[in-house]
This record gives structure tokens, sequence and C-alpha cells, in this order.
């Protein structure tokens, strides 16, 4: 979540702020044309994921979806945040994970290890799935016979190293061993307060609260987290069935951008028009996947692996349309994926009822 990590936006800030200065307008510009440039060149690691796993008319499919794709244009123009970076890095880590799957070079193992580590500092939340990917990455490799144990620890030992200042500068926080900062129990709150006229309550934040801020203030950070950490545990226990309720309805957020009933027509996230667009792209790309699974595609499975996982944390929390935005572009090469098979299955159709 928002409190883990997320030390490479910060070190991105500093320095716009240093040579900008702090919250100008000149900040502003900068900061938003860096996002605009990270949503611009994460059409590439779509279009080489989507020719390694579906071929070049998908690809290319893909990439122009990503160039029209409403949610990476209005994200870059108007969010200040590391979502744009995040995205960007977390296809770069599925594109490599592809290409690692068949190598045993040790330059290309300590590669991929640098550049989780980028993206783990970016967001922690991509996290939850390198497990999974590094464990699909090792069956292959173990199917075909081949031994990657030493490019492995060396990816690992270059991992570690890379956020080992970070864990160094929690645990000083903390003091004791703190191996990341969490804020889980308040970001559980945020989703889960009195207040759930949207999917996320941000008044709740010491950002947005005055007085939760000087509480944070007054009694430091770690006694602050393990206050809201046993909040947060006291309303799941209280009211069970008002949890699970919330977070089916964060399921179907997700997916469809739909929190109130009925949705109204307005130019907005919770507006009609948003959830058409939303669910339109979220069916189209579940029809690709279970399209693609059939077919037997060669690496889908880390594909789908992304979409399956990635998302459960804000399940338990709360959601936003920034929060799915990193797997966003894996999404679209599916979308294009189920498009192609859809104008192919109706050009055989019409081929075929026209002779």
């Amino acid at each position: 979540m928002n409190q883990l990590l997320e030390w490479s936006p910060l070190v991105v800030f500093f320095v716009v702020f240093k040579l900008f200065g702090i919250y100008t307008a000149s900040s502003a510009l900068v900061l938003l044309t860096l996002n605009c440039l990270f949503s611009s060149l994460t059409c590439l690691p779509i279009y080489l994921i989507a020719r390694r796993v579906f071929g070049l008319p998908v690809a290319a499919w893909a990439g122009w979806i990503w160039v029209i794709f409403p949610y990476s244009i209005a994200l870059a123009d108007t969010v200040i945040w590391e979502t744009s970076m995040t995205t960007l890095l977390l296809s770069l880590a599925v594109l490599a994970t592809l290409y690692l799957e068949k190598s045993d070079r040790i330059v290309d193992w300590v590669g991929y290890g640098l550049l989780w580590g980028i993206t783990g500092l970016a967001s922690p939340a991509t996290l939850s799935i390198l497990p999974i990917l590094g464990g699909w990455i090792w069956i292959r490799h173990w199917r075909r016979g081949s031994k990657v144990t030493s490019q492995a620890l060396a990816s690992s030992l270059i991992f570690f190293i890379l956020i080992a200042p970070w864990i160094w500068r929690c645990s000083q926080t903390y003091g004791r061993f703190v191996a990341f900062r969490g804020g889980l129990g308040l970001e559980v709150l945020v989703g889960n307060s009195d207040d759930t006229s949207n999917p996320s309550n941000w008044n709740v934040l010491p950002g947005t609260n005055p007085v939760e801020l000087e509480k944070l203030r007054q009694v430091g950070e770690p006694a602050y987290m393990a206050e809201k950490q046993r909040e947060a545990m006291q309303l799941i226990e209280r009211q069970p069935s008002r949890y699970i309720g919330l977070t089916l309805r964060r399921i179907l957020n997700t997916w469809t951008g739909i929190w109130g009933f009925p949705p109204r027509w307005k130019m907005d996230e919770s507006g009609l028009p948003n959830i058409l667009m939303y669910t339109f792209i979220s069916v189209l790309a579940f029809a690709g996947i279970v399209r693609a699974i059939r077919d037997r595609r060669d690496g889908v499975y880390p594909l789908s692996i992304l979409v399956m996982v990635f998302p459960l944390v804000y399940y338990l929390t709360h959601s936003d349309m920034g929060f799915r935005h990193p797997i966003d572009p894996v999404l679209t090469i599916f979308l294009a994926y189920g498009l192609s098979f859809l104008f192919r299955h109706n050009r055989t159709f019409l081929e075929e009822n026209t002779t």
C-alpha cells in the first residue's frame, strides 16, 4: 500500500522540487510530463509482450489500443503520483519474466533482480506477484532440465541489496526489525469507515484530516499505525458481514467502476459513461484470457496470474481507478486478443455464409 515503500517516486519528487521549487507550477508541469513519458513508453513492453505471446497482429492492436486507452491518458495528465511509473516498471518486469524463462545468462538474472528492486521501491504492491512469477520461471527451467540455482541466488541477492537501505531505515524508525513500513490497518479504515458513499474515504488519512495528523505527530508513526491496525481488526470483528459486503462491492468496482446504485449520468469515475467503458474493457479482457487459455498460448499463465493476484490487497482495503492501472497494460493485451478473435470469428462466419 501507499505507506510501505515508494522510495523511487520520493527520489523523483526530491529532484524535481530541488530544481523547480516545492509545489510550484513548474514542478507540477515537469512531474505531469514525466507521467506522460512513462505512460507513452509503456507502449514498448506492451507490444513486445503481446508479440511474444500472441504474435505480431495482436501486438500491433495492443500497442495502438494503449495509445488511445482513456485511463492511461487521464491518469498521466491529472494524477501526480507513482502510478504511471509503476505501470511502466511492472510491464517491463513481466516482459523480463517471459524472456528469463528461456535464459540462463547470469547478466539477465542480475538485471531481473535489479528491475524488481526498483519496481518494489516504486510500489510495494507489485511484490505480491514476484514469488509467483519467480516460481513460474523456476518451474519452466526445471521442466527443461536447466539448472539456474546460482543465477536465481544472484538475482535474489541483487534485489535484497537494493531494498536493504530502506529496510534499515524502516527498522530505525520503528526501533525494531521491520522489513517494510506498513499501513494496512489504516488503509482498511479508508475503505470501511462509516462513510461508504465512495470506495475510499480519504478523510480518515492524516494527509487530509488535521485531527489525525495531530495524533500522528503526538504518538509517532509506529504507535499510530499499531493503533490503526487494532481499530481495523475491531471493525472487521464487530461487523464481519458488512466487511464482506464491502469487499464484494470493491471487487465489482475494480472491474466495472460501479459503486453506488443506480449509477448516474455524470462525467467522473462513478458516472455511467465511465462504468460502461470500464466494464467493456474488463469483459473483453477476460474473454481474451479465457480464449488464450483455451488456445494454450505459451506465456499466458504469468499474464493471467498478474490479473488475478495483483488486485487482491485492494479488495481487502479500498479500491480506486488508479490502483488497477499497473495491470491495465496486460488487460490491454488480452483485450486486443479478445477483439482479434472476435473479428476473426465474425469474418469466418461471413465468409461461410456468402459462399
